[in-house]
């Protein structure tokens, strides 16, 4: 196993990158159109475009992939994190093209992948899922009779999904078929399926994970557990370990069961198994993460133990390099995201102008950022990771908070300034928050955040042929600049095929109450209303899609729907005028 493809982009794609260096691998990173001067492809020693910017026709093109790989010379694909990274029929082509997979078995991720037969799973290794459905939904009729006989609140859920993605929490019959609608949408854009289960939605739990990693020479290890408590919709934002509110018979136990359920599907390589842990300090098994997980970075800071290089070890089919470990320490990760906190965590996609990271002992941080790069509404919206280590949980957070205000990121809103609020409050640091937490006690609309910046992706850019010989040898080579009008070689370029945009003026200030603008840029997946319609204040008129996220925009006011500019496909700018109530 000497060359790695990295079959994916941002930070994890430089993660990888680099482990691979340190292990004296060559590399190969994979770019789609819009990250043609990303980090990663700066970063690596050989760098192959796999297509146009949306995810479906790049990073999520496995046949394209593979096909490049082949071409590349590469030995092994890895997968990083989201994307194919969890796709069962991914990995068994890249293994039956002859590559290395740099995961567990196809099989362990086809069982856990599916979050019913990995609660199936579950059970049959002994450990108690959380309260749910063992088969799909097949209706939003039946997934209320369902819900009416476990008792509001319940949650619907990807099948096929995590992370937040493709789930809606439901308090009332009346929002359920809306929640089940959406919840399927946001599946099938993430995921490719639109399967979805109910679990019954414990009140105020802590979550707990729990890393592990096995070897195909029978050795497996639990490295300890990690507290993801702190999040927003549903995702995680702060994770630290170890936990500071669970007991150690607790987290023997924890690490027990992820290791059982681990070996139930025959699971090998790096992995990490869920669970919610209710105020009687009772745990269920949540769901199983076959892939490194983006918080892996705080397990490394407190073993010492780079867990993508042991990844590319077992995948050779070395044994573990350590038989125990033995933690030390607190850390600390927080997700720089490019977020509005006080507008709900509302993507905000744009360019970064000025940047920074902070630095100093027991600091780390994991990026691609760099100043003037892009930040898309294709991808998602992690900037950075910052993760900071002390010698206790103390020691962590005043650590935190000094490199949090050293961290400078300029052109996009960020989440830093929730971060900062996080650490100060009291809830926290005695560790009584639970996992929504944040919407419910925190009060973030005093927060001051920039104002995203257009990307260069809305600008109209022409495509250019040269022709070129290299060797002896001819070759066309295409390159992209502002659409100026002029010519090359006596042709007039024509300017790069865009999606449609609507107006990009922002509402002005002062404008009229009944005015509905865009939130922010993305695409309009559903239209409530027509025009004509009569609605009400918080009545829902369109579902706007950023950064693999659905965003329900809502009318200001009661009225009539008098102009309606925007119907399913569209796509729109950040203050963009999607219709007029009076």
């Amino acid at each position: 196993m000497n060359s790695l493809l990295v079959a994916n982009r941002g930070e994890i794609a430089v993660r990888v990158i680099r482990a691979a260096k340190e292990l004296g691998m060559r590399s190969i990173a994979v770019y789609s159109e819009l990250d043609r001067d990303a980090l990663h492809v700066d970063l690596a020693d050989d760098s192959w475009n796999i297509g146009p910017a949306p995810a479906s026709e790049s990073y999520l093109s496995g046949e394209r992939i593979i096909k490049t790989a082949l071409e590349a010379g590469a030995d092994a694909i890895h997968p990083g994190y989201g994307f194919l990274a969890e796709n069962a029929a991914f990995a068994r082509a890249v293994i039956e093209a002859g590559l290395v997979w740099v995961g567990p078995p196809p099989d362990a991720i086809a069982t856990m992948g599916d979050k019913i037969s990995s609660r199936r799973s579950a059970e049959a290794a002994g450990v108690r899922p959380v309260p749910g459905t063992l088969e799909p939904l097949g209706s939003a009729t039946a997934a209320a009779e369902i819900a009416d006989g476990f008792g509001y609140p319940v949650a619907v859920k990807a099948a096929h999904g995590g992370g937040g993605k493709g789930m809606r929490v439901v308090h009332r019959p009346e929002d359920l078929v809306g929640a089940f609608e959406g919840a399927g949408r946001e599946a099938e854009a993430y995921f490719g399926s639109a399967e979805l289960y109910m679990e019954r939605y414990l009140e105020r739990p802590r979550h707990i994970e729990a890393q592990i990693v096995l070897d195909d020479h029978g050795n497996g290890v639990f490295l300890g557990e990690r507290d993801c408590t702190v999040q927003r919709r549903h995702q995680k934002l702060i994770e630290e370990t170890p936990s500071s509110t669970i007991e150690e018979s607790t987290r023997k136990a924890i690490g027990e069961a992820a290791l059982a359920v681990a070996r139930d599907c025959g699971y090998v390589n790096a992995g990490t198994v869920e669970f919610l842990v209710d105020q009687e300090n009772e745990f269920f098994f949540l769901e199983m993460n076959t892939r490194l997980q983006v918080e892996h970075a705080i397990t490394e800071m407190v073993t010492g133990i780079d867990l993508v290089k042991e990844q590319l070890r077992v995948a050779a089919g070395e044994p573990l390099s350590f038989d125990a470990v033995q933690p030390w320490g607190h850390a600390m990760e927080f997700r720089i995201n490019a977020e509005d906190p006080k507008a709900n965590f509302t993507p905000g996609p744009g360019r970064v102008s000025e940047y920074r990271e902070p630095g100093g002992f027991g600091v780390r941080v994991d990026s691609w950022i760099q100043p003037g790069t892009r930040v898309s509404q294709y991808y998602d919206n992690l900037m950075a990771k910052l993760v900071v280590w002390g010698r206790d949980r103390s020691e962590a957070i005043e650590r935190g908070r000094r490199a949090l205000r050293e961290f400078v990121v300029s052109g996009v809103p960020t989440t830093i300034p929730a971060h900062l609020m996080v650490l100060d409050h009291p809830d926290f640091v005695s560790g009584r928050h639970h996992t929504r937490w944040i919407e419910e006690e925190i009060d973030l609309s005093g927060i001051e955040t920039a104002v995203p910046a257009v990307l260069p992706e809305e600008e109209a850019m022409a495509r250019r042929d040269l022709t070129v010989e290299v060797g002896g040898r001819r070759f066309t080579v295409s390159y992209w600049s502002p659409e100026t009008g002029l010519s090359v070689g006596g042709t007039r370029t024509a300017p790069r095929r865009r999606a449609p945009k609507l107006s990009r003026s922002p509402v002005p200030v002062g404008g009229e109450p009944g005015l509905i603008p865009a939130p922010m840029q993305g695409t309009i997946v559903k239209v409530h209303v027509k025009a004509g319609d009569r609605v009400g204040a918080g009545d829902p008129v369109c579902v706007l899609e950023a950064m693999k996220m659905e965003n329900e925009v809502t009318s200001p006011v009661e009225g009539e729907v008098v102009d309606l500019r925007i119907r399913p496909g569209d796509t729109v700018s950040t203050g963009a005028v999607l219709a007029i109530v009076r």
